[in-house]
């Protein structure tokens, strides 16, 4: 059977949510070493999950070394490209400056939380690592108000449930106690309230 096709947009389930981002990650993973392998390529990648946690890969030798072999990829172009165009010569540069800066603040904020010091940050990259924070805190709370909305609807279908036994049995009462109303007899047996509990039981497992 083929599969539909997948609608490019975020997924609004939490749980469905997670299960794709793991399932995706490796697969992309998986896929950035068979390329290196296949094509003798050097990759390097990050990912950083709905919850700020880093995953990195670096197909050959360290992150570091294909970052700084990025750098100076991307200074050589700036040069080229500062000699073709002279009249922008300073917005490749300023975005280069900036990678820089955020990368580096990325890897001094996961030290300071992991590693339980501030270290050398600055305050610019202290405000970068707050707003990180603020993120991780705003998906954290969205999760959880998710999971608290799953739980409240759960308690309602239970309350419904119960709702709808009790009624079961208000109606079982008011039958036996017509029967005994229209045929009075006297007798030394007892004739005790049965209930289906097989009805009542399925009932509460809804």
């Amino acid at each position: 059977m083929a599969r539909g096709k997948v609608q490019m947009k975020r997924i609004e389930n939490p749980v469905h949510r997670q299960v794709t981002f793991c399932k995706r990650r490796a697969g992309l993973l998986k896929k950035a070493k068979e390329l290196s392998v296949l094509c003798d390529a050097d990759i390097g990648l990050f990912i950083f999950s709905p919850h700020g946690k880093l995953y990195e890969l670096a197909t050959k030798g360290t992150m570091k070394g294909l970052i700084e072999r990025y750098m100076k990829t991307t200074q050589s172009q700036a040069a080229l490209t500062e000699e073709a165009t002279p009249s922008q010569p300073l917005d490749a540069k300023e975005e280069i400056n900036i990678l820089k800066q955020e990368i580096e603040a990325l890897r001094k904020g996961l030290g300071y939380m992991f590693g339980g010091g501030a270290g050398n940050m600055t305050l610019d990259e202290l405000d970068v690592l707050e707003k990180q924070l603020e993120t991780w805190i705003y998906h954290t709370r969205s999760t959880k108000m998710d999971i608290m909305f799953q739980e409240i609807q759960l308690l309602r279908n239970k309350e419904g449930i119960l709702k709808a036994a009790n009624q079961y049995l208000q109606e079982k009462i008011e039958e036996n106690t017509a029967i005994t109303n229209t045929a009075p007899m006297t007798t030394n047996y007892t004739y005790p309230l049965t209930i289906q509990n097989e009805l009542f039981q399925d009932l509460l497992l809804v």
